[in-house]
């Protein structure tokens, strides 16, 4: 039933109880409109409240709190022994309302602009990423497969907690003021020695830049050594996110496939021999999974000095290895000064904690350091202090060996698993460190009814092709083991079985 009242001698206003609005909200509205409509003109008295909701048959509480919203926005004014009138509007806002609206009263919604995008930022918008994809998938529930997850479970957080508190007590009035843009000193000189001994890493303390995690190792690697139409080689399949950060920069990407040694290092010759710059993943290239050779390294190293171009190495996960010594990184074989590395401790103790550094040549150091001051000055310092005791006390090292075997455990329990129930379909690639796998799926099977039918099972899955620019030759799944226990890896094998086993009847 509406409810209908004359409140001066111009506007009708008619509210509606069977609406979703309550009768407040459209009173409000009615008489906004009838003022920005110069149906009631400025100076007009209103009714008092009391007096409208006597002649509309409503409550009083209804129709001051539209008055005290016409208050409160300035549409009416309320002065103690003269009542309450319309309000003289600016012209701005009684353009808000355009001369033809209709008789009902119905207030139009201005058009909203579009947000409009740079080049750049459209590109970004439109990469996807490993995420994105699960999350199309509404059934799916597990996450035993997710890539690039850490079990965080076992992570000591007592010690932290400790570390955390003592630094924040003891430290902090020491250290309150701006820091170093390379990062706290100690914490660097920590890195260094570690990455000394178990990487190969030849460098001084001087020559390492704290950042974000590893991305923002990689962007800020790009801001600085690429100017727009520079042409990058980048890994295909290959880390979105280091594609993300060279777009931002205006790079132009070149695709050079990965076989299994790593990057196809002839290919890019063919492809783009005077390319400024090549990101690699040589200890465990993301997502096959392979290490790449020491030939293709060596090769790798003497087209960059040649062509005077930069390599940087992102060596995300090699802390997981497996088995024997893994091959010396890459920046730890340069000769020539050309090789930047990127570590983080995201994926070796929690993802949330953001701490990743750049190992940088001598002759990008001054770029490098005044480009990050200019970014963000520097990293919060708290985590930093407490990262350096976490390490130098032994406890970082301590971690490492515990996550290592318990990821050999569940690599291996991953492995059987797919090899018991899909043998004769998965071609398993077996790595020899990180946290995923990749299992390449039999020749002519569609991976994206692979996708749907284990999302109807709940189970989300990652396929190479996420990670291509190019189509594939062969589809595979990309399988992560880091963050699932043993038994959860044996139970989802047997849900991707029968999916696949449903397909390829």
């Amino acid at each position: 039933m509406s409810k209908r009242v004359i409140a001066t001698r111009k506007p009708e206003i008619t509210l509606d109880q069977n609406a979703s609005a309550p009768l407040y909200k459209q009173l409000y509205e009615r008489l906004r409109a009838a003022i920005l409509e110069g149906q009631l003109e400025a100076g007009a008295r209103l009714p008092s409240t009391r007096t409208l909701a006597s002649e509309m048959g409503i409550s009083r509480n209804t129709t001051a709190l539209a008055y005290e919203q016409l208050l409160l926005e300035g549409y009416i004014e309320s002065k103690v022994g003269d009542g309450t009138r319309v309000a003289r509007l600016q012209p701005e806002q009684l353009l808000q309302i355009s001369k033809g609206t209709k008789k009902s009263h119905t207030t139009r919604q201005p058009t909203p602009r579009p947000t409009v995008l740079g080049r750049r930022g459209q590109l970004l918008a439109n990469l996807s990423w490993p995420d994105d994809y699960r999350d199309t998938r509404a059934n799916a529930e597990k996450t035993t497969f997710s890539i690039g997850q850490p079990d965080v479970t076992y992570f000591p957080y007592d010690i932290w907690a400790k570390l955390i508190a003592r630094h924040a007590r003891q430290s902090l009035p020491n250290v309150s003021l701006y820091q170093d843009a390379q990062g706290y000193a100690p914490l660097r000189e920590a890195i260094a020695a570690h990455i000394g001994i178990t990487r190969g890493v030849h460098c001084s303390p001087r020559q390492i830049i704290l950042t974000a995690g590893a991305q923002g190792a990689i962007d800020l690697a790009a801001r600085v050594l690429l100017d727009p139409g520079d042409q990058v080689w980048v890994e295909d399949p290959g880390y979105q996110g280091a594609r993300g950060a060279l777009l931002a920069s205006g790079a132009q990407l070149i695709k050079v496939p990965v076989d299994q040694e790593g990057i196809k290092v002839e290919a890019g010759q063919r492809l783009c021999p005077e390319a400024r710059l090549a990101v690699v993943t040589p200890s465990h290239q993301f997502p096959t999974g392979v290490t790449m050779s020491l030939s293709r390294r060596l090769a790798l190293l003497e087209w960059c000095r040649q062509a005077q171009a930069w390599l940087l190495e992102d060596d995300y996960d090699s802390e997981f290895r497996f088995s024997g010594r893994p091959l010396e990184a890459l920046q730890g074989l340069d000769n020539s000064g050309h090789v930047i590395y990127v570590g983080t401790f995201s994926k070796v103790l929690f993802p949330s904690l953001r701490l990743g550094y750049l190992v940088v040549p001598p002759a990008l150091l001054a770029g490098m350091v005044a480009t990050r001051r200019l970014i963000d000055m520097h990293l919060p310092l708290l985590e930093q202090l407490a990262l350096t005791d976490f390490i130098v006390e032994g406890h970082f090292a301590r971690h490492l060996r515990k996550m290592r075997l318990l990821y050999l455990e569940r690599r291996n329990t991953l492995v059987d698993a797919l090899k018991q129930r899909l043998g004769d379909m998965l071609d398993v690639v077996v790595p020899e460190a990180g946290m995923h796998l990749v299992a390449w799926l039999p020749t002519g099977m569609d991976i994206g009814n692979v996708v749907q039918q284990a999302a109807r099972h709940g189970l989300p899955i990652t396929p190479v092709a996420q990670s291509s620019q190019e189509p594939a030759p062969r589809q595979g799944l990309v399988l992560g083991f880091a963050s699932a226990t043993p038994e959860e890896l044996q139970a989802d094998v047997k849900i991707l079985a029968r999916t696949l086993r449903e397909l390829h009847a």
